[in-house]
């Protein structure tokens, strides 16, 4: 993603941020005070529906965060006897508990998902149980203070601040850690737990029981809830490799288009030959290169996957006079992008180029190798020359890659024209400008094909 883009913004404050500012609005007394029934009555159905979730989109990491709340909130009650402790068992649990709950959130957010499986399920439950353990342990009735470690003399503490100074560093930690996720990753739950790690830090910061801070942690726990639903939302309707609106968003703009509109259709030129020569990861490699190219589109135009390498763009209020510019800039932007393959060497191509000899299998490079020391084949020496097609130059896999893309645009005529008869206008320019060398934007005038004329439903 991009470091400071609007879209960005966007992603990493909704819904989090916003259901955050509007508890917290609400609990403070911002529009008259809370009863505690209310409080209780937000707080259970809260978890139970985060629980319920987690379990059914088979989540451990979510599951184990909800439970981390959970277990948070009854234990600092417990050992605090539901007042705000400033000694004894009550603090010394609100000091350990706020140092080990960021913690658990770098853990679950840096472990790989593997769903609700025994080897994802025990070392979270491991872990769970020993802190679980040593928290009773640390918070018996006869304990007064902490245990020293838990706040080190040499950090000294930050007026103000209910929890000791290694426990907000943990939060800070835990912090930076879920927004790099989010920077790298975009997903809604990387946000969503990013928020809820702020929401359980005001549950401390509030002194971990009363009205207040029990709010807090329902509201961590609702951040969670609106994370997978978001997160289920971004699945429906986006392509997951490109992050692009996929087909099901496509259709749907479709619907909300008024007379005047521009549709682009695009498609990667050489992508089989890509893919051939390269392997499929080097070929998602070009789908998400050309998808971020595509993402930032200039003129008003929203990028979507439709399927393969091809792509759409729909103007909305555009005609294609208008969008012709933007499209050409697109279309140069993408062509003067390189990328590098690493790790990675030439695959047959489907005019049966031969593969590297490491990848074959060890009697076929045996064979190779003897016909070689024979000097059948090439000099052991020699160095392999890049390979040409007939549709277009190939490189080496040391040597950076370069794409192009072409491009058919059309928009409705006077007849009024429905979208998918635009369309259909478009993809017949699209096969103009491959017909006539691709790496072009064509348009076309006659957007009303000879055949169909339904709408799309």
């Amino acid at each position: 993603m991009q470091l400071w883009s609007l879209r960005t913004l966007k992603s990493l404050i909704l819904p989090g941020g916003i259901v955050l500012l509007a508890a917290s609005l609400v609990f403070r007394g911002a529009f008259g005070p809370v009863p505690v029934a209310a409080v209780n009555f937000y707080s259970y159905p809260v978890f139970a529906a985060g629980l319920l979730l987690a379990w059914r989109f088979q989540s451990s990491r979510l599951l184990f965060s909800f439970l981390t709340l959970l277990l948070a909130h009854r234990a600092v009650e417990f050992f605090s006897g539901g007042r705000i402790a400033s000694a004894g068992p009550g603090r010394i649990a609100l000091e350990a508990i706020a140092l080990l709950l960021p913690i658990n959130f770098i853990v679950f957010s840096v472990f790989r998902e593997w769903g609700l499986v025994i080897p994802a399920i025990f070392p979270r439950l491991g872990l769970l149980f020993f802190e679980s353990v040593f928290v009773a342990i640390i918070c018996r009735p006869s304990e007064t203070i902490a245990p020293a470690f838990l706040r080190p003399d040499f950090l000294g503490g930050v007026p103000g601040m209910r929890i000791p100074m290694l426990a907000l560093l943990a939060f800070i930690a835990a912090i930076v850690v879920l927004l790099l996720r989010f920077l790298l990753h975009g997903k809604p739950t990387e946000s969503g737990m990013l928020w809820t790690l702020v929401a359980a830090f005001l549950f401390f910061q509030s002194g971990g029981s009363g009205n207040l801070a029990s709010a807090y942690m329902a509201t961590a726990g609702l951040i969670l809830v609106s994370s997978i639903i978001e997160n289920t939302y971004l699945l429906a309707y986006h392509d997951e490799l490109t992050a692009l609106p996929g087909r099901r968003a496509f259709n749907e703009a479709l619907l909300r288009l008024e007379d005047q509109y521009a549709i682009a259709v695009v498609d990667i030129d050489h992508f089989k030959k890509f893919n051939d020569t390269y392997g499929h990861e080097t070929g998602d490699q070009v789908l998400r290169l050309v998808a971020a190219r595509l993402a930032d589109v200039t003129g008003g135009g929203r990028a979507y996957r439709v399927g393969g390498e091809e792509f759409s763009i729909v103007f909305a209020g555009k005609s294609v006079k208008e969008v012709l510019p933007h499209l050409e800039q697109l279309r140069s932007g993408i062509e003067v992008s390189h990328f590098h393959v690493r790790g990675q060497q030439e695959r047959r191509s489907s005019e049966g180029t031969q593969r590297p000899a490491q990848n074959e299998p060890t009697v076929t490079r045996e064979r190779r190798n003897a016909e070689r020391r024979a000097g059948a084949g090439p000099a052991a020496g020699s160095k392999r020359k890049p390979r040409t097609s007939r549709t277009g130059p190939v490189t080496t896999a040391d040597q950076p890659l370069s794409v192009t893309v072409s491009i058919g645009v059309s928009g409705p005529d006077a007849k009024g024209n429905v979208p998918e008869q635009v369309i259909q206008a478009a993809d017949k320019a699209l096969y103009r400008a491959k017909q006539a060398g691709r790496n072009r934007v064509e348009s076309t005038t006659s957007a009303r094909p000879a055949k169909s004329r339904r709408s799309i439903a």
